[in-house]
């Protein structure tokens, strides 16, 4: 299994520690309320809603080093727009892995 980490942070950051740390910040930030926003939609069966925050969760992936995640997600995606969830419970090990990740940056 494929595991998180900051390398394209701090390719795209360089020698900017502060730009590293926003980028980071912006993460922890975001990713706790997409994180919510996600199962909010998956309970009450919006499967469009679910697949625009899918969407938007999936660069997060890409961010942190997980292209086979990044793939999972896309496919996930357009499953969801078909109201199909086959890989729901892959999607949801994948944000686990990144929401613990995160939480400890």
């Amino acid at each position: 299994m494929e595991v998180p980490n900051t390398n394209y942070i701090k390719q795209l950051a360089g020698d900017d520690i502060a730009f590293e740390q926003q980028f980071i910040t912006i993460l922890k930030d975001e990713f706790p309320a997409e994180y919510k926003e996600y199962f909010e939609h998956v309970e009450n069966d919006s499967y469009k809603e679910t697949a625009l925050i899918v969407h938007k969760i999936k660069h997060k992936f890409n961010i942190l080093g997980l292209e086979e995640s990044y793939h999972l997600a896309q496919a996930y995606e357009a499953d969801l727009l078909l109201k199909k969830t086959v890989k729901a419970p892959e999607f949801k090990a994948v944000l686990d892995m990144v929401g613990d990740y995160i939480e400890k940056m």
